[in-house]
């Protein structure tokens, strides 16, 4: 088994910061892509960013130069910083990871999400 669990989601005013956090603990060899989705209400869940083993990330143009997704391999933890948020980046936001599992085989893991909320 392969668990993600996420925090640091919250109620910000508009132009505030958060940065979330998220952890993948069990069965892991090793985890190769990391990411961060989102999906507001009556939306389909939508790519914020994403970042490699090797550190290669891809953001969406939405959030170009206002977030920052970076990884701590050591703790197999992905990490979203957040700034200049506005009422358009309301949503649950979700962590993602592609794992080898112990035993070689590979599975796309999703966390439970977490709140973000952006209103004054």
């Amino acid at each position: 088994q392969v668990q993600l669990v996420e925090s640091g989601g919250g109620l910000v005013q508009p132009g505030g910061s958060l940065r979330l956090s998220c952890a993948a603990s069990g069965s892991i060899r090793v985890i190769t892509d990391m990411g961060w989705y989102r999906q507001a209400p009556g939306k389909q869940r939508e790519l914020v960013a994403r970042i490699t083993r090797g550190t290669s990330t891809t953001y969406a143009d939405s959030v170009k130069g206002r977030f920052t997704i970076s990884r701590d391999n050591a703790k197999n933890t992905v990490y979203l910083q957040m700034n200049n948020l506005n009422p358009d980046d309301t949503a649950v936001y979700y962590c993602n990871a592609l794992v080898i599992r112990t035993d070689v085989s590979i599975y796309d893991a999703w966390g439970q999400g977490t709140q973000v909320t952006v209103s004054s």
